[in-house]
């Protein structure tokens, strides 16, 4: 079978998702122009070879309407014989746009792809798609009496479940910032980080190229004075043995960012002269409880390693999203792995989870992990809304 490789990787720095925040004032289309625009400058790629460019974005509304990966693809200059689609499974929508490319060009349908993914949680706020309707529908409500939950309510069913208590996930948490403050201190995201400019209101531009995310100095003592968000008179009576931990702390913040990778037939990158980073190994895919909801990447997990014939032992880094600190966690113990493998430059708990554009923002801080430790094999696996996951295996090249 044809191999699909990535030549290039690259994200926008995280900006925090909110009024005020470092990447509030840019449109989500400028977002991913930038770093459409990043893997041409960086590769030198001529983007008329690009088949498809394929963007997860899940807050599809307002600015964020309208297929915005063809919107990117215009904005970005390239030409407009150029297709793109837009695509949505939830937290996991940019790696699954990578799986799309991966597994377009497997099966000969395109020898080049662009798989990235956006997400302006300042300008379309979390569940801005669904804001006064019912998205589920009569069998739903049937078959999930007395209903679904939210996925902070699932966090905390999934501590309760696995016995993580407030220290654990807040020790994790502080673990979080550390290693991500670190990685920064050491210039280990400057590879993968394109900056922002953003055009202000009044004419003047101003240039983004930090994480905004990153707390340095943040404690597991600091984060215990936090109040959990989710114990709502209806969840508590609901629920009532949950002891309700989970806080902003120990949750990823609402973030602004894009992320974009390249992607091809490992015979075009030799063709065209490119380096290839890394090979897209094994993919996998997932379903469990949507209550539960975010344990899905434990199955997904045990399916992609079953395909590439590898034991967790066998991969050098892997890249968990920390959309809550209970769902590592709860993997972590699952899979019976070595928690210094486990996001060793940080997570989304102090880098941020631009919904949509997570899954390639998680891809390229592993490659560029195993490019610095050289090690081999990397395993991504995220949580998705409605109990998903994706998993997938890389080999560094």
């Amino acid at each position: 079978m044809r191999k699909a490789v990535i030549v290039d990787i690259v994200r926008t720095p995280a900006g925090r998702g909110k009024a005020g925040g470092a990447l509030s004032e840019c449109h989500p289309v400028e977002l991913l122009r930038t770093v459409l625009t990043a893997l041409v400058d960086r590769t030198g790629i001529d983007p008329v070879l690009v088949d498809d460019v394929i963007a997860g974005c899940v807050g599809q509304a307002k600015e964020q309407a309208v297929n915005i990966g063809r919107q990117g693809v215009l904005a970005s200059g390239w030409p407009e014989s150029i297709p793109a689609t837009t695509i949505d499974r939830q937290c996991g929508s940019s790696q699954q746009a990578l799986h799309f490319a991966a597994q377009g060009i497997m099966a000969g349908s395109y020898d080049i792809a662009v798989a990235c993914g956006v997400e302006s949680m300042s300008r379309v706020p979390i569940g801005a798609p669904t804001i006064g309707l019912d998205p589920y529908g009569e069998r739903i409500h049937q078959r999930y009496a007395p209903g679904l939950v939210n996925q902070g309510v699932s966090a905390e069913l999934i501590a309760q479940k696995w016995a993580l208590d407030r220290e654990a996930l807040d020790a994790y948490s502080a673990r979080s910032h550390e290693r991500a403050a670190r990685t920064a201190a050491e210039g280990g995201f400057d590879h993968e980080i394109v900056p922002v400019t953003i055009r202000l209101a009044d004419g003047t531009e101003q240039i983004v190229s930090v994480d905004e995310t990153i707390r340095p100095g943040t404690t597991a003592e600091g984060l215990g004075g936090l109040r959990a968000s989710f114990a709502t008179p209806e969840m508590t009576e609901r629920f009532p043995g949950i002891e309700w931990n989970i806080t902003p702390g120990n949750s990823s913040p609402l973030t602004d960012g894009a992320s974009a990778a390249l992607v091809m037939g490992e015979d075009v990158a030799e063709r065209l002269g490119l380096t290839a980073r890394a090979r897209v190994h094994a993919m996998a895919l997932a379903g469990d409880d949507p209550i539960l909801m975010l344990t899905a990447p434990i199955p997904a997990t045990q399916k992609v390693l079953d395909k590439a014939g590898l034991t967790i032992d066998d991969i050098d880094t892997y890249e968990v999203n920390e959309a809550f600190a209970p769902v590592p966690l709860a993997w972590q113990i699952a899979l019976g792995a070595d928690p210094d493998r486990l996001n060793p430059r940080g997570g989304a708990i102090a880098l941020g989870h631009a919904l949509g554009a997570s899954g390639t923002r998680l891809m390229g801080t592993m490659i560029n992990h195993l490019e610095a430790t050289r090690g081999r094999y990397g395993l991504q696996t995220m949580c998705e809304g409605g109990g998903m996951a994706n998993a997938t295996i890389i080999e560094r090249l």
